[in-house]
Formats: structure tokens, C-alpha cells, sequence
């Protein structure tokens, strides 16, 4: 199928892009400008847009909590898995694109956990006094990875076309305010921003990709 082989170019391209940009930020224009004088990459760009922006916790605090709506969407996916699984009586009848959607949110937290402890940039502010690690932004990493995905198994599920373009119209609207309030609230670096979007959308791509093969959708 020519429109899978494009889901694989751009999320191959994406993920590459990802690459590049994080070795940008590791090694390009390092430069003390960050809480507690720690160093962080392309810091021209990012410092400067930084003081255009300035800090702003209530939306911090905005995304912080509605972050929290993901997860609930991530839980809803799991638990129709399990009614499936219940209800046809054999864990393999349960439709593939959601063992592909559990591998995306595997795939997610566990590039999480590793950026938790690889450390490559820490936040522009303290946060509770404390240095945290902030590339690539975590919130923009799991609301583009979860909400976007939701929105491909919504599509295939919702048969209805006008609920299905409200469904897709919310989704698609909740994403880009979470991930431009995040982006104003400076609590993130720009480049943070933009890792957390090439990621997200190279591993949505890939799920996309391997969720639509024919040979496993169910008739």
C-alpha cells in the first residue's frame, strides 16, 4: 500500500530527525546560560527565545494537570483491549492495532525513563528548588504520542463521519494547546519542545505504520 509505505517514510524521517536534533543539542553552541549555571545546547536560540517568552506557571500548572488526560486515554485503550479479550475468550482475537497501540505506550514511557537519567538538558527554571532533567519535554513527548494515536483508532472505529470529525476536531485541538501553552509557560528550552515533537511524531508514524498492515486487520 503506497499510504503505509508514506506513514514509513515520515516516521523513519522523523526519527531521524530526531537523531540529528539531539546531537545538536548535545554538542552545538553548549553554553552556561541555565539554572545553577548548567550548560545547554544551542543556547543562542534557546536562551533567546527563552527571555521572549519568560516563565509563566499557571500554565505550567495548566498543562501539568490536564497532562493527566493522556493517561486517562491510554487507560480507555486498555481497557477495551481487556473487554475484548474478555468478551472473545482468546487474548490473540483482540484486534491488533491495540497490542501495536500497548507497544507505542510502552515505547513512550521507557524513552521516558532513559532521557530521566541521560540528562541532557535540565529545565531553564527550578522547579520546587530542584534541578529536573527537561529534554525532550515529557508532556509535549506523551499528549503528541497518546492523543494523536487515539485519534487514528477513533477513526477506524467511529463509523458516524460527523462524530468522527468532532472527535478528531477535539483531539487535534487539546494537542496543540497543550503543546503551545507548554512552549510559553518556559519551564522547557525550545529545543525541548522540538525533540519531544520529532520523537512523538516518528513513533505515532511507526505505529501507525505496522497497525494498518493488511494481513492483520480485522475484516
Amino acid at each position: 500500500m503506497k499510504e503505509n509505505r508514506i506513514n514509513l517514510y515520515i516516521a523513519s524521517g522523523a526519527l531521524l530527525a530526531f537523531a540529528i536534533w539531539t546531537a545538536m543539542v548535545c554538542f552545538v553552541g553548549r553554553a552556561p546560560i541555565g539554572p545553577q549555571g548548567t550548560e545547554v545546547g544551542l543556547a543562542a536560540i534557546n536562551g533567546a527565545f527563552h527571555r521572549l517568552t519568560g516563565v509563566n506557571m499557571t500554565l505550567y500548572t495548566v498543562t501539568d494537570w490536564l497532562g493527566l488526560v493522556p493517561f486517562a486515554v491510554a487507560a480507555g485503550f486498555a481497557m477495551l483491549g481487556l473487554v475484548q479479550w474478555i468478551k472473545r475468550k482468546n487474548l490473540f482475537k483482540v484486534d491488533f492495532s491495540l497490542f501495536v497501540l500497548g507497544g507505542l505506550y510502552i515505547v513512550t514511557i521507557a524513552a521516558y525513563i532513559f532521557f530521566e537519567f541521560a540528562v541532557i538538558n535540565y529545565r531553564p527554571v527550578l522547579i520546587e528548588g530542584r534541578l529536573e532533567a527537561s529534554y525532550p519535554s515529557s508532556t509535549t513527548m506523551l499528549v503528541m504520542c497518546v492523543m494523536p494515536a487515539a485519534a487514528i483508532e477513533l477513526s477506524r472505529r467511529i463509523r458516524a463521519r460527523a462524530f468522527k470529525y468532532i472527535f478528531v476536531g477535539i483531539i487535534a485541538a487539546f494537542t496543540l494547546f497543550m503543546v503551545v501553552a507548554r512552549l510559553l509557560s518556559g519551564v522547557h528550552w525550545l529545543s525541548d519542545i522540538v525533540g519531544g515533537a520529532l520523537l512523538s511524531t516518528g513513533l505515532v508514524m511507526m505505529y501507525r505504520y505496522i497497525a494498518v498492515q493488511p494481513q492483520f486487520l480485522r475484516k
